[in-house]
Order: structure tokens, then sequence, then C-alpha cells
């Protein structure tokens, strides 16, 4: 009886070792991937993005679950991309105007009973009036990239008076002219009021530097699209059609007039069509004969 007991005993006990290695070995097998993925997802860093977890063959959870992390990854490499060169970018254009304000001031200083003073105060209040603008225009575009920004919360925006006032305060240089057309009664859209005034006004900045006597603004009802139609044309040279992608780029000069000096920093299109993505609208160039026509459409509130 001893006996048979002790053979029962050791059986149990050999097959408990035995479901027990069975089960360590199938767990083992099973989650070994996801080792391969620890160790490798630890490698990461700021440096080394390009990196990726192997994807086992097997088409399981697993499998899905590294397939996510690298698509995950692929996005944060391409955002860290995007700041680095954005990084790179504010530096040279800040560097510029840093340099011609310590060239002029050097200057005088070296000839300071000949300089003329006034004319130097001038140049440097211009040069430090480009940098504020250029450091605002980059904070901005900072805070929309983060989607957040100190202002106000959305509310009803009326784009007939958003227009006209943003037209009515602006002085266009000497012999051009702003043709204004709006709708007789309200077009209203959801966004914030200073922000979708910054949009008309960079694109009428950019066709007052272009035009060669008129600019033509046109607010219209897409009824049918239910949208709101902001046209924005000047009767300029115009923006070739392979760049008509280009221009909404950050830093983007397509030729000599767009200089540093009479062309702006090259973010003012950046900034507005950033804008106008948030609020959830869209801008573009149309085809135009003469000149360039960019477009705004954003969703219209319905009355009532």
């Amino acid at each position: 009886m001893n006996a048979l007991m002790w053979k029962m005993a050791w059986s149990a006990l050999g097959l408990t070792l035995l479901t027990g290695a069975s089960t360590w070995f199938a767990v083992g097998r099973v989650l070994r991937p996801v080792e391969g993925i620890r160790a490798e997802f630890a490698k990461l860093s700021a440096h080394h993005l390009d990196r990726r977890v192997p994807v086992p063959r097997a088409g399981n959870e697993i499998a899905r679950l590294a397939e996510t992390m690298n698509a995950t990854l692929d996005r944060l490499e391409t955002a860290v991309d995007r700041q680095r060169q954005f990084v790179a970018d504010a530096s040279h254009e800040l560097r510029t105007p840093l340099a011609c304000l310590r060239t002029e001031l050097e200057l005088a200083l070296h000839r300071t009973g000949a300089a003329d003073w006034p004319q130097v105060v001038h140049d440097a209040h211009e040069d430090t009036k480009r940098l504020q603008d250029l450091t605002e225009d980059l904070l901005l575009l900072a805070r929309l990239d983060a989607n957040h920004t100190d202002r106000q919360p959305d509310r009803s925006v009326d784009l007939t008076d958003l227009v006209r006032d943003e037209t009515a305060r602006r002085r266009p240089p000497r012999g051009l002219a702003v043709d204004v057309h709006t709708e007789p009664g309200p077009v209203t859209v959801r966004g914030h009021p200073m922000l979708l005034a910054r949009v008309l006004g960079n694109l009428l900045d950019n066709a007052e530097r272009h035009a060669n006597s008129t600019i033509t603004v046109r607010l219209t009802h897409d009824r049918d699209g239910g949208e709101a139609v902001l046209d924005v044309q000047d009767d300029g040279p115009g923006i070739p059609l392979k760049d008509h992608q280009r221009v909404f780029e950050r830093f983007t000069r397509l030729d000599d007039a767009r200089t540093r000096d009479a062309g702006g920093s090259g973010l003012g299109l950046a900034i507005a069509h950033r804008i106008t993505t948030t609020h959830h609208g869209t801008l573009t160039i149309r085809p135009s004969a003469h000149g360039a026509h960019f477009t705004l459409r954003f969703p219209q509130l319905r009355s009532g």
C-alpha cells in the first residue's frame, strides 16, 4: 500500500513538473517577441528615432501591437524632424536682422562724430520691429502647433463685419485700390475673431506686396456646400502653378520680390494656412489669368 502511494505521489510530482515545464516553455515562446519589442524600444532616444520594433510574422495581437508602435514612432520621428527644421529655420531668420542691427550700431560707434544718429536710430528701430514681428509670428506658430493659444473661446463671428473692418483700417500704398464686395447680410462662422482677422490681414499683406493697381476682396455664400467663401485676388505677376502648395510652407520666398526687406519673413501665408486648418477650413490658390487668387472656405453657421 505504501509503495502504491509513493508511486502515485511520484507520478503526480512528475506530471506537475512536466506541466510546469511545458507551460513555461509555451509562455516563453509566446512572450519572446514581447521581449524583443521591449529591448528594441528601450534603445530609442531623441537621437535615434529611426529605430523600429520587430514585428512578429504571426498576425496576432502582439504583431498588431508592434505595428501600432511603429506607426506611432513614424509620426513621432516626423514631428521631431519638423520641429528641428523649424528651429533651424527660425535661428537662420533671426540671425539676419540681428547681424544687421549689430553692424549698424558698431559702424556708428566707430564713427561717432560722423555718424548720422537720427538715421542710425531709425534703421535700428526698423530692425527691432522686424525682430519683434518675426518673434511674434514664431510664437504664434508654436502655439498653433501645440493647439494652445491665449485667446478667448470660440464664438460666432460675422465675416461680413470682419472683412469691412479689416479692409477699412488698412492704408494701402499710393496708387493701389482695394475693392471690397460682401453679402448684404451676415455671414457667420465659428472661430476666434483676432485669428480670423489675422488670416485676412496676412493675405492682404501678401497682395499689397505684389499687386500692380488693384486688390479684390469678395465674401460670398456657398449654400450648396454650407460654407462661407472669401476670395482675395491681386493683379500682380501671380504664383506659378508648381508653387501653389509650397507658398504655404514656412519661410518660403519664391523670388527676388520676396526679400526679407520687402517680402516679409516668409511666415505670413504659413500662418494663414495654419489658422485656417485650425478652424476646419481650407486655404487654396485658384488658377487665375492675372495675379494671385487665394480662396478661403469656412464651415458656415446655420441661422436659427
